[in-house]
């Protein structure tokens, strides 16, 4: 069923269509929007044929795209920034949009002070020679809502023309086709009749094909996407719409809506936009698949048939539940002298590392011969299916529309029966008798924006750039000090055992600290940790591992997975030894 298929016109057509006319000959454009520079630099070349001067830059992230393709960075030593402030925006908000200038101008002094409010970026640079350089880069921002009436201050189209006497005919925000694609989209849903009860529907399926930019900096993994943020902003913007219309706070994880898949890919044209309703397709039987090396060597995340065959090969009483597709939940439990431990991955099913830590960690607590765990190597099975479906169209993004289960829903976070995924940790829990869950997870490898909703990720802001590893450890009241006991030992032994570890951490946590003016957590031995007295995790202790993973491969996917094994296996030993 269709609720929306429609065509925008390309906004870089449009303009050069206006202004080439010979009315406009002397005149002088500048425009800001959504589009990569090859296609910027080719719409100014033909503008300037019409005798028109134009300059088109990037409405994302205009002070990362000024340093990438307007300065001369050859002897720069020394640059002051004033950004801007906003009373509608985190006073970190376009510090974070600048991000990863200073790991980008590596060598180079850069201060960061706050200026105005007028939403231009002041500039100063400094050259070796003595040569000064002051320039003004706007940021072209508009102020809008969120559907709960939080104000928004978003990136936006822009355009500022000056005819031939040099008289300024228009300076004004413009909706793009990429703002306007995505409108169209939230309006549509938001104006649907979806009914009282979850879920609302099987799949909402979004499909947009559309200009953009998608291109790796040569800092880290951090790549420059409008098509990864298109996809992000309009499955979180949407899963909050369901959340207003279910009555449910905003942030709320047991909302069931169905799936919603957000497929964004370029087309170097009209804008493209389909919103349909899909039913569930029968998913098709996994089948066991021989690994052709070993996990340890392994450096893209695993099929869900070579999980299949890793578990298999373990042996021990297996277990499982079902998906809500009707996919198997794989588990299997090795029984042993001493206290349990319940390990698991993938409960968000982008984050990979997790899968292959936690098999390896396995592995290697069976061939020791006293194995006591549970185990659970990929508890979203409907959902790392999306993911390996939409990462065949963008290897590197992090596509959190896959993050959950079809049902919409935080698997961990569900409410009530039929419990589906669920009931496999409900076995786990019951046929080990574990004290412990060791929850092995990941999060953005680089930067992670909603740049249409106020740029930053809402209810997830401190996750919006890499920190490094981290170790998350939730207890129930009364269990402080084994808590602590864990957490001081995993830190000290991951510290000793994985090398590079504490120099990986420490370079994202100055970056970190940089660009996000703040600490995050606390450190201990080099690696951020937060510990919290709660009664919502079902076990008296949950560690639950931070691996920037999504989405990774080569030799860092193959680091990752070390560092969650390492976890698995320091954890699982000073909870059995006792201290």
């Amino acid at each position: 069923m269709a609720l929306l298929e429609k065509t925008f016109d390309r906004t870089l057509d449009a303009w050069i269509h206006a202004y080439k006319a010979p009315a406009w000959r002397g005149a002088a454009v500048e425009g800001w929007l959504f589009e990569g520079v090859d296609a910027r630099r080719e719409a100014e070349a033909r503008l300037a044929q019409a005798g028109v001067t134009a300059r088109f830059r990037s409405a994302y992230k205009p002070l990362l795209h000024y340093f990438l393709e307007e300065v001369e960075r050859d002897g720069l030593v020394a640059v002051d920034l004033r950004y801007p402030r906003h009373e509608h925006a985190l006073p970190k908000r376009f510090t974070l949009e600048a991000y990863p200038l200073v790991a980008l101008l590596q060598g180079v002094r850069v201060t960061m002070k706050p200026g105005a409010s007028d939403l231009h970026y002041d500039v100063t640079l400094v050259y070796a020679d003595g040569r000064r350089r002051e320039d003004r880069v706007f940021a072209p921002n508009q102020l809008g809502q969120a559907q709960d009436g939080t104000p928004e201050l978003s990136p936006t189209g822009w355009l500022r023309v000056r005819d031939a006497e040099g008289a300024v005919q228009t300076d004004a925000a413009q909706a793009t086709e990429y703002q306007q694609a995505f409108r169209s989209i939230v309006d549509t849903v938001r104006n649907h009749p979806w009914g009282a009860h979850e879920p609302y529907f099987d799949r909402l399926e979004i499909r947009v094909d559309l200009p953009g930019m998608d291109f790796a900096l040569p800092v880290d993994e951090e790549i420059v996407s409008t098509f990864e943020a298109l996809h992000e902003d309009l499955y979180f913007t949407l899963l909050e719409h369901f959340q207003h219309h279910s009555g449910r706070p905003s942030g709320d994880r047991g909302l069931q809506p169905g799936q919603i898949i957000p497929d964004i890919r370029r087309h170097d044209g009209a804008a493209r936009v389909l919103v349909t309703l899909e039913p569930f397709a029968p998913p098709a039987p996994v089948a066991p698949v021989a690994l052709d090396a070993p996990l340890a060597e392994l450096r893209q995340p695993l099929a869900a048939g070579q999980i299949a065959s890793c578990m298999a090969a373990l042996g021990g009483d297996s277990f499982q539940a079902i998906s809500r597709q009707g996919r198997p939940v794989l588990g299997t439990y090795l029984r042993g002298p001493g206290p349990a431990v319940f390990i698991s991955g993938a409960q968000h099913a982008n984050e990979t590392s997790g899968v292959v830590g936690a098999l390896r960690a396995a592995q290697a607590l069976k061939a020791r011969g006293d194995a006591h765990f549970a185990l659970i190597a990929a508890e979203n099975p409907d959902g790392y299916a999306l993911f390996n479906r939409l990462r065949e169209q963008h290897p590197r993004h992090m596509l959190h529309a896959s993050r959950y289960s079809a049902l919409g829903d935080d698997i961990a976070y569900r409410e009530h029966a039929p419990f589906f995924e669920r009931e496999g940790r409900h076995q786990a829990h019951a046929i080990s008798g574990a004290q412990l869950h060791i929850n092995l997870h990941g999060y953005p490898a680089h930067e992670w924006t909603r740049p249409l909703s106020g740029y930053l990720p809402r209810n997830f802001e401190l996750w919006t750039i890499p920190k490094g590893f981290f170790l998350v450890l939730r207890h129930h009241p009364g269990w402080r000090e084994r808590a602590r006991r864990l957490i001081e030992g995993v830190t000290a032994r991951l510290a000793r055992n994985v090398p590079g570890l504490v120099e990986f951490n420490a370079r994202q946590l100055e970056l970190f600290h940089a660009h996000a003016l703040e600490t995050g957590f606390d450190v201990l031995n080099g690696i951020p940790v937060q510990v919290t007295e709660t009664d919502r995790e079902a076990l008296p202790m949950a560690l639950i591992s931070e691996f920037p993973d999504e989405t990774v491969y080569g030799d860092r996917f193959v680091f990752a997975h070390t560092v969650q094994m390492e976890t698995v296996l320091a954890a699982t030993d000073i909870h059995r030894s006792g201290h």
